[in-house]
């Protein structure tokens, strides 16, 4: 029998990964076990239910109101006999968190007592208040409507004895007020482009999945340590403290043994996680000290987002009952690796065919190319939506930085593809027999190559990379809804297959063949979108300067960057695709603005209370030490030997004074500019000045606290360090 290896046990206020001997039963043992899976389906409904909903889930029908009522009486005995005392409608407002109302499974009896009750009614819709979740302007405070309404793809679960519905949230008017309506939409409108194009390879295709595997990375914080930071609990973030002289720069986290106190926390993490349905995987040490990854195997989007949403959620619980914090925030420490939520991206047929894994038949590799292209078209004339879909006040702090990929939209394909793909370019593309000369690679027919997956070498700072059978979208930050890029990218690469395929259908019926219509068809788009098309260096001054002139969006500003949501081109996209009209794209930029500026408001308002109430005062007694030393020193050594023992102490008055100076003026400055961008009431204009005036300010302070830190008496300062911080002891 599998044993647990270590157990964490308190021991003299410190705590100690002790070897056990505790027997515990296998992942298939209790993997879904508090999920609504069709095997509890199957359990718990009757026959004819259980098919009517798994029809409505496989061939994405409307579930009639009457099998809803079945549904939940099910469902509920199936809570009840699990322990769950209430259910919730589990929704993702525009907060990029998730929310839930719960309630009781009671009703009165009309005897005076109470009844388990549960119905269909209930299961399939609930009315949140509208008004109290930020909407962009779409709802007035008065106005509270709202519903939330059952997604019937992705399965209930329990969660502290509460039966959880994964649901929408739309306001009373219709407009979406949720990252899973618009994602579901966008999952739609690729499914419906994407099979149109795939039936050209394959007619017994019903269905283009999404499918999505995210990476999270993330930090660890010893709990104690955390509470003594008043800027972690508050902003998720350091606005302040020096490097340790010890970081990352040995590269000997990396992969590196995990800590057996981390690892008993991962252990009881993948265990919840395994009960919950989510297929957790991969575990280990990433390059920052205290920095760590979990990654599943792949799922269909919308339940992939599901389980990451609710990943993120039950690692704050687990870490807890270990003595840890999580960070997810993109950039909890200065001068070392931010944390990221890498998206692997992939499309596939209910057929089981992957779309961007090579094939073994002329047929099959032409399907891969063409759904190749399409996605590098679609990542060129939307690269700034892109960048947009994954930009927020924190990721902002990440990209460009310490391994984490630019802020600048590219795609990596590796040297083989790219060779492919610029003899598509450059061939007739009646002659394509040429390839076969001009690669070494095995050919099954003449017009495209055998390819092997994983044909592609890495590239760290590429945002969107191809992998082998998929492409990473690498500039995810750690602590946002999946939701954000993936409705983005499937929105835009649903929109590109769409007019691919009109385009061939066009050359079909003016008497060019399939094969040699896709084929032409491929090269102009390949030679739209060369631009897009980078393998180097992301980091280099070169590229910034070279993505410039290829005209890609260079665009740095986090509230700027949010513009690119209504452009002429994103609106279009969006309204033709039916993923989002002009009306949710500007509320939810509206959203995106306020968001932004309550952000680095809450941090230059933590910051200066810091500075002021915490940092100068500690600065201010240890000048009075180092004067009453200096004092007693030309006391006890009268003229020039007085003079020159002090000297030292001296010189680090001069620059305590002089940083204690420069904070004061610096924290009025902010103050100063907080306040005049606090009266603009525009939310774009009012986003902008923070971002021009007010975050600025927070590094200049940070700069002469991080010098004091390295003054002030160690006994003295208020913060853990960055030694203390950053190695799990």
């Amino acid at each position: 029998m599998s044993t647990l290896r270590f157990k964490v046990v308190e021991e003299a206020n410190s705590h100690k990964a002790i070897p056990v001997n505790i027997p515990i039963e296998r992942p298939q043992q209790y993997y879904g076990k508090y999920v609504f899976n069709r095997q509890k389906m199957f359990e718990y409904l009757p026959k004819k239910t259980y098919a009517a909903l798994v029809d409505a889930i496989d061939n994405k029908k409307t579930l009639p109101r009457e099998v809803a009522d079945s549904v939940a009486e099910g469902m509920k005995q199936w809570a009840i006999d699990n322990g769950a005392r209430h259910y919730t409608h589990w929704f993702q407002p525009l907060t990029e968190t998730t929310a839930e109302k719960h309630d009781a499974f009671v009703e009165h009896d009309g005897k005076g007592g109470m009844v388990e009750e549960f119905t269909g009614k209930l299961l399939v819709q609930q009315e949140p208040d509208a008004s109290s979740f930020p909407n962009g302007g779409i709802r007035n405070t008065f106005e509270a409507r709202g519903y939330s309404a059952w997604d019937i793809s992705s399965p209930a679960f329990i969660m502290d004895n509460t039966l959880c519905i994964p649901t929408i949230f739309i306001s009373y008017t219709g407009e979406s007020l949720d990252y899973k309506t618009p994602l579901l939409r966008a999952l739609s409108a690729v499914d419906e482009a994407g099979t149109a194009v795939a039936k050209w390879f394959d007619p017994k295709v019903k269905h283009v999945l999404t499918y999505l595997g995210w990476e999270q990375e993330y930090f660890l914080v010893d709990e104690a340590l955390f509470s003594a930071r008043p800027d972690l609990v508050m902003t998720g973030r350091t606005l302040m403290g020096h490097e340790s002289a010890k970081n990352q720069q040995l590269e000997d986290h990396y992969f590196g043994a995990i800590p057996s106190r981390v690892e008993a926390f991962m252990l009881d993490l993948e265990i919840e996680c395994h009960k919950l349905g989510i297929p957790a995987k991969t575990r280990h040490n990433e390059v920052a000290p205290n920095q760590f990854e979990l990654a599943p195997i792949f799922e269909e989007a919308n339940l992939a987002n599901d389980h990451n949403m609710l990943l993120m959620s039950l690692i704050n619980e687990v870490a807890r009952r270990h003595n840890f914090r999580v960070l997810l925030h993109e950039k909890p420490f200065a001068g070392i690796n931010g944390s990221g939520k890498h998206n692997n991206w992939s499309l596939g047929t209910d057929t089981g065919t992957l779309l961007f894994a090579p094939g073994k038949t002329q047929m099959e590799n032409l399907q891969f190319i063409t759904f190749v292209a399409n996605t590098m078209a679609a990542v060129h004339r939307h690269n700034g939506l892109l960048k947009a879909s994954i930009m927020s006040a924190t990721n902002g702090h990440r990209l460009g930085a310490n391994e984490a990929p630019p802020a600048i939209i590219s795609i990596f394909t590796g040297s083989q593809l790219a060779e492919i793909l610029n003899h598509i370019v450059k061939s007739d593309t009646k002659d394509l027999a040429s390839l076969s000369k001009k690669t070494e690679l095995s050919m099954d027919l003449s017009q495209i190559p055998n390819l092997m997956i994983d044909n592609t070498d890495r590239n760290r700072t590429s945002p969107f990379a191809f992998t082998g059978n998929r492409f990473e979208f690498r500039a995810v930050g750690s602590s946002a809804n999946c939701a954000s890029a993936m409705i983005a990218l499937n929105s835009a690469v649903a929109e590109q297959l769409k007019e691919f395929k009109e385009a061939v259908d066009k050359r079909v019926a003016a008497g060019t063949d399939l094969t040699s219509a896709i084929l032409e068809e491929i090269k102009v788009i390949l030679k739209k979108s060369e631009a897009i098309h980078f393998d180097g260096n992301g980091y280099s001054d070169e590229w910034k300067e070279e993505a410039r002139r290829r005209g890609l969006d260079c665009e740095t500003s986090v509230p700027l960057i949010f513009d690119a949501y209504l452009s002429p081109e994103s609106i279009e996209m969006f309204s033709k695709t039916g993923v989002m009209n002009e009306r949710e794209l500007k509320a939810r930029n509206e959203v995106k603005w306020e968001m932004y500026t309550k952000k680095i408001q809450i941090e230059a308002r933590v910051l200066g209370d810091l500075a002021i109430n915490h940092i100068i005062p500690v600065a201010a007694r240890y000048l009075s030490v180092l004067l009453d030393n200096v004092t007693k020193l030309q006391n006890v050594f009268p003229g020039d030997k007085g003079r020159e023992l002090a000297e030292q102490d001296i010189y680090t008055i001069q620059k305590i004074t002089d940083h204690n100076k420069a904070i004061q003026l610096e924290v009025a400055e902010m103050v100063k500019a907080r306040k005049a961008a606090n009266k603009i009431e525009d939310e774009r204009e009012k986003a902008i000045a923070y971002h021009d005036t007010v975050a600025p300010c927070l590094d200049k302070i940070r700069y002469h606290i991080d010098k004091l830190e390295l003054m002030v008496d160690n006994e003295m300062w208020p913060l853990p360090k960055y030694r203390e911080l950053l190695f799990i002891r």
